[in-house]
């Protein structure tokens, strides 16, 4: 794989007040080690492990991990991302795994291929992990009226304006918009 899509990072593009608000130290809880998670997930209610986790990946490589409605430019602490979705973790015989995550962050809006990094991440607190995302989500920037879409059914046609959407992915080549993938 080429390196430069192995290391391609994704800025903020959602609402600007929402990255406003981000405030310092409100960023999701950063789980560096096995140790981490398991301090970090014995202190989880029951009904919060019902529902999936918001998590990014850092610029450091690093999973933070906030409660589902948090905002990821919040998790992420207002800074780029190597990914950024959602996570749901089970119990498996003696130890917890990631079952579910997808790459859906409408602030965000990274494309399928950062799943390395959040395999990178996952392995590194001795996580299992699905092989890729079990949910992933096509994000697209559409040319002609410049709203960002979610590409659904491979097909390439903006809901907004009916233009042909690319191929690649494209979000970041316009600037952040006022509206949410």
């Amino acid at each position: 794989m080429n390196v430069n899509v192995r290391r391609r990072s994704y800025r903020y593009v959602g609402p600007a007040d929402l990255k406003a608000a981000v405030g310092p130290g409100s960023g999701g809880h950063r789980i560096g080690s096995a140790a981490d998670f398991t301090h970090w997930i014995a202190e989880r209610a029951a009904a919060e492990l019902l529902e999936p986790f918001t998590f990014v990946v850092g610029m450091d490589g690093v999973l933070r991990l906030a409660p589902r409605r948090s905002e990821h430019v919040a998790c992420a602490d207002g800074e780029r991302v190597l990914s950024a979705g959602e996570i749901s973790f089970i119990r498996e015989a003696d130890r917890w795994v990631a079952d579910d995550v997808s790459n859906q962050s409408t602030g965000y809006c990274p494309d399928v291929v950062s799943w390395p990094a959040v395999a990178r991440a996952l392995d590194a607190i001795e996580l299992g992990h699905p092989s890729c995302f079990t949910h992933q989500v096509v994000f697209r920037r559409c040319p002609g009226c410049q709203e960002c879409a979610i590409v659904r059914e491979d097909d390439f046609v903006c809901v907004f304006c009916g233009s042909d959407l690319p191929k690649e992915w494209n979000v970041d080549a316009a600037p952040p918009y006022d509206r949410r993938c």
